[in-house]
């Protein structure tokens, strides 16, 4: 079972929780530091996917959740209590990290859609083919694909996922990679 929209989250430690309770991709805001190419990134996933918000039951998750609010409006919203969110060494620590899986899951199952299995066709041999892996010119021509395909900067590594991630078909990235090599 995947979750269809993509799940925002405040960092790291968020995406591990997450994926140890559901089968969901993340975008991590990385704190309070959001900046514009994140909520690019947002918006986009929000147009290809869909999106929750599920920041922590604190002042700076609140604050991260307005600000995607704003410039992303209609994603949808996942929250979680915060007696829920508190880790059990220190009662000031709150956060989705802490809370258990169940509590993650019954969050999540209010909002989510499930996906229905759109796979992508692109393998790591079509990027090391378009040189975006591997040799020289590599990094730019991903900064260049991740500006066409509105899915960000990546490093090598990065890249299927994120391609995969946005359902991004051969096709699309064929027809890219023809404006990039021209």
């Amino acid at each position: 079972m995947r979750i269809k929209e993509i799940i925002v989250v405040e960092g790291k430690s968020d995406t591990t929780k997450i994926k140890l309770a559901v089968d969901a991709d993340t975008i991590e805001t990385n704190g309070s530091a959001i900046n514009e190419e994140t909520l690019a990134l947002i918006a986009h996933a929000k147009e290809k996917r869909g999106v929750i918000i599920f920041t922590d039951p604190d002042y700076p998750g609140e604050r991260i959740r307005h600000i995607i609010d704003q410039a992303v409006p209609g994603c949808k919203h996942a929250f979680l209590q915060r007696e829920e969110a508190k880790a059990k060494s220190s009662i000031k620590s709150i956060g989705i990290e802490h809370a258990s899986i169940p509590a993650i899951q019954k969050a999540l199952r209010h909002v989510y859609e499930l996906e229905d299995t759109v796979e992508s066709s692109i393998t790591k041999a079509d990027l090391i083919r378009y040189g975006l892996i591997g040799g020289s010119g590599a990094k730019e021509r991903r900064e260049q694909i991740g500006k066409l395909l509105h899915i960000g900067y990546t490093n090598g590594k990065q890249l299927l996922y994120r391609l995969h991630m946005f359902h991004i078909q051969k096709e699309e990235l064929d027809e890219a990679m023809k404006r990039i090599l021209l």
